[in-house]
């Protein structure tokens, strides 16, 4: 099966994932055999299974509903004991349905396989055997962390025997199975780098949860990348308000990494990247420039040094990563005032050697990036003099001293899909006297809001290849994640990379078999591979499907699109002839389909991971909203159609503000369950600013369409201008667990507090699958209208036929007239009206068509007190009727309430008679501070006509937050 079958043929987007066919390496399901070979002088990962079932050319996919039909019983008091704890930590915590827990019994299950684990000094390192004969399972393993890999390998062959038996008429696979696994890793150190210095610190259960995901996948070492964010005696201002590992923290995932065979390294900086320290008046001696630390001062290196010893001290390894990458304007800054102009490679070198020395000193053997040797050797900056394949730096380094011949030089390149490309680079490792470099390839986290798979898979399979080629021959690869620009992304969304990089590194081949993907990532990770490989492609563009991956990097479109200017989308031209509401229409639903997916009843869930995919779903119903929406509000602007401005107001853009929310608060609680808090404050100062931009245009817009001041608006805005009634697929006012249901019933006053009543929405922010979270209505001030004297009152308001028009809101008479679509793409063809009210005339037709007219319920005035309620002198008439609710909620004014995991929003009180010195509703200038109380006669916004800043290059765009926020930040 091809990742393009993954989504029901709607998109044609190439995947760059190289999936061989099921004769590839590792491939575990029953009805497979998979192929052996030989590289580098080790053996391929070897499956041989018995009982075979007939070949089917589309196997039914293993679903929600299906129950675990096996469990795998770990015996951890007959394990050998350095073994003991790790099997603990993951048969009890690792969150995947298969491990057999006597406390949590599933009556599903009917097979069990007992597993033994049995220590050999015969097997080569690197290698396991495993053997199951009718259920019993035998691990024969040198190293601790293959015996982990081996269990992780296990876990695939129950789900491929699982998936085996769904698509046949026989259980033999799961109640006697017969096979063999065996394997051969490729690397002798396979290494894990998280980027702990951008904002998002994981807390050290997350960084648990890792380890157990890395043990079960083969991985050997983690290096946490911290720059400033852990603690060291005597320096307060190191790390300052950044949330650092304490000693005792950094002690304790150690000894959880151990347990597993998993080595911690300290992964720091020593000379470049050190911006967050150097800002403060501290260490402002000890500045270089802003980013990089003074050289050749001896402050610098007692500095140094009280950082290597505090860092390390808690690990048992004795390896250390001392960085020194991107330390651009090394030598240019103070240190040329101090010590005047010296060659770059120079400094560098002489740098290396004092940092060297006090690793010497504690024991420590070091490693460094390497693209600053070849950054100053070619007196470039830029990534391309490091990946120049005619930039070689040995002739620089001939006329130094040249480096200590026991670092080790870490060549990182995240960018290229040759192999030859990362062959020809490792080589020139070599010619610079480091014989054995390491390779890193990357998962594409940074600067976007989820990791995007095809490209990692692309890029990786390729350095992987060159490093395991026999002009490669390198012995340690390493998979970075890195959280560039604001660490917006859920690093656990690179989970499908580091399995597939795992996998990788454990056969020599280049190809990793589509089944044995999806089988290992859902029984070791909890995940359905298609569906997140569906979440990738917030970041793809639907019409590119004949554009070449290689020959571009991944776009994060979904970052621009979230965080560009709402009123000026200065970006919007670059993807004006696409369709990207359908596209993200589409991803929503499927996305969010999945996060909220329930399991079978009293069964647990089979893709427990699949709840993360609420975040790229959240963020694909924002983006369906805001994608092409100033195109939707200039074109009946610009034809002075204000009922056609308002419809996309109201069905839009308010809209838009309240999923924009739901996405904030699922964000914020995601991040406050992995990360330390510290650096959320960057992230929801973006969430703010898009709120407060989105509340500006609405206003504006609205008080021009209706020719009302902003008091009015802002008193208005809890009665309920559109409360419930748009059905845009992608606003789901009132849900249900399913989150493409709409309630359709009239809200019931009943309430879960004393005074609102309740909406069911889908589960709230917490990560919990089964917590739930409401939307609190409220009821209405007894100063407003009375909607039952308002509705009899619109009883002399008919239509053509006599009856009386349908109220909306609270009551206000509704009146039906066509309004047209305005876009580059059709609005939704929902039915929709506009709202008239009291004796308002409802707008002329617009002169603007559209091929099918569409029509929404809107408000052209707002009302004043019904005449009903004139008539009778009642001021208090709603009093009378405190069982109808308000039915929408401002996306500022809220009040949150309720406990951990539920919200419930309830509409900011309105302005009482009493506190409002004019009395009635439309008020002029109140108590809300307003200077003025104008009504909004143009936007110019609108009036401008945007270009295409890039021309049609908008696949290779990978943009900041600094260049869409505003056209002034542009670089």
């Amino acid at each position: 099966m091809e990742p393009e079958a993954m989504d029901d043929g709607d998109s044609n987007v190439p995947s760059p994932m190289h999936i061989s066919t099921p004769t590839g390496p590792a491939s575990i399901a029953a009805d497979t055999t998979a192929a052996t070979g030989s590289a580098n002088g080790t053996a391929a990962s070897t499956v041989e299974m018995t009982d075979q079932e007939p070949q089917r050319s589309e196997p039914r996919p293993l679903l929600d509903s299906d129950p675990i039909r096996v469990n795998l019983v770990v015996d951890l008091e007959s394990a050998p004991e350095h073994l003991q704890q790790g099997l603990q930590q993951i048969v009890e915590s690792h969150n995947v349905p298969y491990f057999y827990r006597p406390e949590r019994p599933n009556s599903a299950v009917q097979y069990r396989w007992h597993i033994q684990f049995v220590h050999s000094s015969d097997i080569a390192t690197g290698a396991f055997e495993v053997r199951n004969a009718l259920g019993q399972v035998q691990v024969r393993y040198n190293r601790t962390i293959d015996a982990f890999r081996a269990l992780g390998q296990v876990l695939t062959a129950a789900r491929a025997a699982e998936a085996a038996a769904a698509n046949s008429d026989s259980d033999l696979a799961l109640q006697a199975p017969e096979f063999t696994i065996s394997e051969q890793a490729q690397f002798e150190t396979l290494a894990l780098m998280i980027d702990c210095s951008r904002n998002g610190v994981l807390g050290v259960k997350s960084v648990q949860a890792m380890l157990r995901n890395m043990a079960l996948m083969g991985y050997t070492m983690l290096q946490l990348y911290t720059e400033d964010t852990y603690k060291v005696d005597g320096e307060p201002f190191f790390g300052y308000l950044r949330g650092g590992y304490t000693q005792a923290e950094l002690r304790a995932i150690d000894d959880y990494a151990f347990a597993m065979g998993v080595e911690v390294v300290p992964c720091i900086q020593t000379l470049g990247h050190l911006g967050q320290m150097l800002q403060w008046p501290r260490y402002a001696g000890l500045r270089d420039t802003s980013e990089v630390i003074l050289s050749r001062l001896p402050e610098t290196y007692e500095l140094l040094e009280k950082l290597i010893a505090t860092v390390s001290a808690p690990l048992r390894s004795k390896r250390i990563h001392i960085g020194m990458d991107e330390a651009y304007g090394v030598g240019e800054g103070r240190f040329r005032q101090m010590f005047g102009s010296q060659e770059g490679t120079a400094i560098f070198v002489e740098h290396l050697a004092r940092v060297h020395a006090i690793c010497q000193q504690h024991g420590l053997r070091a490693m460094i990036w390497s693209d600053m040797l070849f950054c100053l050797a070619a007196k470039n900056n830029a990534l391309y003099a490091y990946y120049d394949q005619t930039n070689n730096p040995a002739e620089a380094l001939s006329r130094v001293e040249g480096i200590p011949s026991d670092i080790d030089l870490v060549f990182w390149d995240y960018y290229h899909t040759l192999p030859e490309i990362y062959a020809r680079k490792i080589q020139q490792h070599r010619e610079l006297g480091c014989e054995n470099p390491w390779m890193a390839g990357g998962a594409w986290t940074w600067s976007r809001l989820w990791c995007y798979l095809p490209f990692s898979f692309e890029s990786n399979r390729a350095s992987l290849t060159a490093a395991k080629s026999p002009a490669g021959r390198v012995s340690s690869f390493m998979l970075t994640i890195w959280g560039d620009e604001g660490n917006e992304c859920d690093f656990f969304s690179a989970l499908p990379v580091m399995m597939y990089v795992a996998n990788h590194a454990h056969t020599p081949m280049s190809e990793i078999a589509v089944d044995f993907m999806e089988n290992s990532f859902a029984a070791i990770c909890g995940g359905s591979l298609v569906d997140w490989m569906l979440a990738s492609r917030i970041d793809e563009i639907p019409q590119a499907a004949d554009a070449d991956i290689r020959s571009q990097l991944p776009s994060n479109m979904s970052k621009w699109i979230l965080w560009e200017d709402p009123m000026l989308s200065f970006m919007s031209p670059q993807y004006a002839s696409l369709d990207l509401d359908s596209h993200y229409t589409h991803l929503a639903g499927r996305l969010l389909e999945c996060a909220l997916a329930v399991p079978a009843p009293g069964a647990p869930a089979r893709y427990p991971l699949n709840r993360l995919l609420r975040l790229p779903g959240l963020l694909a119903r924002v983006l369906s909203l805001k994608c092409h929406l100033r195109d939707r509000l200039a074109l009946p602007y610009k034809a002075g159609d204000r009922a056609a401005l308002l419809q996309v107001a109201e069905t839009r853009l308010r809209p838009l503000i309240e999923a924009q929310r739901e996405l904030w608060l699922y964000h914020r609680a995601r991040w406050h369950r992995i990360y330390k808090p510290f650096g959320w404050e960057t992230l929801e100062l973006r969430y703010g600013g898009l709120t407060a931009r989105l509340e500006t245009m609405y206003d504006r817009i609205v008080s021009y369409a209706l020719q009302q001041p902003y008091s009015l608006l802002r008193r208005s805005r809890g009665i309920g201008v559109a409360a419930g009634i748009s059905r845009h697929p992608a606003l789901l006012p009132t849900r249900s667990r399913h989150p493409s249901k709409v309630l359709e019933e009239p809200l019931s006053s009943s309430s879960a507090m004393d005074t609102t009543g309740s909406v069911p929405l889908a589960p709230g922010p917490s990560m919990l699958a089964d917590e739930g979270s409401g939307m609190s209505v409220g009821e209405a001030p007894s100063w407003l209208p009375d909607i039952t004297s308002t509705a009899a009152a619109a009883t002399s308001s008919v239509d053509n036929t006599g009856e009386p028009v349908a109220t909306i809101g609270l009551g206000w008479p509704v009146t039906t007239m066509s309004i047209p679509a305005c876009g580059p793409q059709p609005l939704t063809t929902d039915v929709m009206s506009v709202v008239t009210c009291g004796a308002t005339t409802a707008a002329p037709a617009p002169a603007v068509t559209a091929p099918e007219p569409q029509a929404i319920p809107v408000m052209t005035a707002f009302p004043g007190p019904s005449l009903a309620s004139q008539q009778n002198g009642n001021s208090d008439a709603m009093s009378q009727n405190s069982g109808n609710n308000i039915t929408t909620i401002n996306a500022l004014g809220v009040r949150e309430l309720g406990g951990e995991g539920d919200f419930w929003l309830q509409p900011a009180p309105l302005l009482p008679p009493e506190l409002d010195p004019v009395e009635g509703i439309p008020a002029g200038i109140g108590s809300l501070g307003e200077e003025d109380d104008e009504v909004v006669e143009s936007i110019p916004e609108l009036e401008e006509d945007l270009l295409c800043i890039y021309e049609n290059s908008y696949t290779s765009l990978l943009l900041d937050y600094g260049r869409v926020t505003a056209p002034s930040r542009l670089g």
